[in-house]
């Protein structure tokens, strides 16, 4: 067996946060192209408004996640960002720290390991939409 480090990106269009998004089909297309069989996968979201998870990505639990975020920091509360920059999106910057930017995946038998009800979302969480880049490092076993 050799070490791989494959890296690759996907870009992804969102709305006005927070918007959630399934991004696991084209984890696991990278994934694929990576060769390798046991390793992990290192996925971060650029962008500080912008954050990655899991859910089970049906409309119930997408709806509870977004009204999560939105109580945990409400955009109609005073943020001191906004006092400098006059944006209207220090909520977008609270909620993304908050979820936080990267994930790892494990990655066995060349796919990446989740639960049968598990995908991994990104989720914009900005006042406007975004387009989203995310770094994808797949590290491990080659075949």
């Amino acid at each position: 067996m050799q070490a791989i480090v494959h890296c690759d990106h996907i870009e992804v269009a969102l709305a006005t946060g927070p918007d959630i998004v399934a991004i696991d089909d084209a984890l696991a297309r990278i994934v694929g192209a990576s060769q390798v069989l046991n390793g992990s996968a290192h996925v971060t979201a650029v962008g500080s408004t912008a954050s990655l998870t899991t859910i089970e990505f049906e409309p119930g639990a997408v709806a509870d996640l977004k009204a999560a975020i939105t109580r945990l920091a409400p955009p109609d509360a005073r943020y001191a960002h906004e006092e400098a920059w006059h944006d209207g999106n220090g909520h977008s910057h609270v909620q993304a720290a908050l979820l936080g930017p990267s994930i790892v995946l494990p990655v066995r038998g060349g796919t990446i390991a989740l639960g049968t009800w598990q995908q991994v979302v990104l989720i914009n969480h900005d006042n406007r939409p975004r387009r989203r880049r995310v770094e994808v490092t797949v590290i491990g076993d080659s075949r």
